[in-house]
């Protein structure tokens, strides 16, 4: 099959570890002819390009500036993406004919490309549903239902559902919200087609452990927790220095946090305040260094704000799951994560506004025969159930 696959993410190569190269990789490695469409931002300064590498083919389009600008230009790079990838698809692939397409929220602006692909080609489409917006921005209190934006972006997202073939969600939950709030969707439709990866055999070489946790200062006697990721206003980061702060005195436990974001500079100044001696703050480290310190750890933090009313399911915890690593999850109540988690014994969820369960649940992860149990149920229940095949195999049970 000629796949066309179109995403806003920064796919550079796909020998890349990461939720869409590795299910990419997946399809080319069945004998499909891959062609991605991905954007490159104006500050790289470099023009619209068609490459062909590693057995895929690459388009990547210029656009404007889209991460690390304020939300203003943000926003209207990102209203013009469509109509740029549009220009760029015609040119490029006319000779092309598809049999499927396939693309992921953010953003939910690609319905012409979508609609024009299809016409032409009377091609197949596969939506892989990441993010629910606009109702994530009225849950964060971004704007109001009332709001002409909110407005605008609902009937875009409704335009992208009822273009799409075929909808997959992270989890059951999700399936759940958007069936009742799209109450004209076909129901055979929606499916679950969670997040997966390329799972591979985490080296723990303790000489490399050693040499990173002494780099670092990291204790060998206590319970390393870790969050890595985005610093943003998703991940609720009130909440999270709350949790810090109430386990400053915690003898028993190590946090790191590691990542950036919008709120990066917020809790850089809790850490300058009050200078725990139980945390550490990384915004950029070393791949290498990252990548043996993170699968070093204990565990593995979600954090989620606990205004969410969508279900969201990060995609962090594949990480923590191929490291062995037992997850505690704080999140609002309506995220299905928690109850996946607790069900299959791989870690704990408490709700991202009860600083006073975190800290138990802490203190019960702390005994390292419960995390060694959790972390083996962890690893198993990824590679059952969270592997780029699994994601490949339920988008082409469709085709077969």
């Amino acid at each position: 099959m000629n796949i066309l696959f179109l995403s806003i993410g920064k796919l550079n190569n796909i020998e890349d570890r990461g939720l869409y190269t590795d299910l990419l990789r997946e399809f080319r490695d069945n004998g499909h002819q891959m062609y991605i469409v991905s954007p490159r931002e104006k500050r790289v300064n470099k023009p619209t390009e068609f490459i062909s590498e590693n057995g895929v083919n690459f388009l990547k389009v210029k656009i404007g500036n889209i991460t690390k600008v304020n939300n203003l230009e943000k926003g209207i790079s990102t209203l013009c993406i469509e109509s740029l990838f549009l220009k760029a698809i015609k040119k490029y692939f006319k000779n092309i004919k598809f049999d499927l397409i396939i693309y992921s929220t953010p953003p939910i602006t690609f319905e012409k490309v979508i609609g024009y692909i299809k016409k032409r080609d009377n091609a197949k489409s596969y939506l892989l549903l990441k993010d629910i917006f606009p109702q994530n921005a009225v849950d964060l209190n971004m704007f109001s239902k009332k709001n002409l934006i909110y407005k605008y972006f609902r009937l875009k997202e409704k335009k992208l559902y009822k273009q799409s073939d075929y909808i997959g969600c992270m989890s059951q939950a999700n399936v759940e919200f958007i069936l009742n709030h799209n109450l004209d969707l076909n129901s055979q439709k929606v499916e679950i087609s969670p997040n997966s990866i390329e799972v591979v055999k985490v080296n723990n070489d303790n000489s490399q452990i050693t040499r990173i946790r002494e780099k670092y200062n990291i204790p060998f006697d206590k319970t390393v927790f870790i969050y890595g990721g985005n610093l943003g206003k998703p991940q609720g980061i009130d909440f999270l220095i709350e949790c810090l702060y109430a386990n400053r005195n915690n003898n028993e436990v190590y946090f790191i946090i590691a990542g950036s974001g919008t709120e990066f500079n917020k809790i850089q100044n809790y850490f300058k305040v009050n200078q725990p001696i139980n945390a550490q703050l990384f915004k950029q480290l070393p791949k290498n260094d990252y990548e043996v310190l993170a699968n070093s750890c204990d565990v593995g933090l979600i954090f989620l704000d606990h205004r969410f009313t969508i279900p969201n399911f990060p995609s962090r915890i594949l990480s923590y799951m191929q490291a062995s690593m037992p997850v505690l999850a704080t999140t609002d109540s309506n995220t299905d994560i928690g109850q996946i988690i607790e069900k299959n014994e791989f870690g704990y969820w408490c709700e991202s506004k009860d600083v006073q369960i975190f800290s138990e649940k802490l203190r019960q992860l702390s005994d390292k025969a419960v995390r060694e149990k959790m972390g083996h149920n962890a690893r198993k229940y990824l590679e059952e159930n969270y592997t780029s095949k699994h994601s490949y195999d339920i988008i082409m049970s469709h085709f077969e």
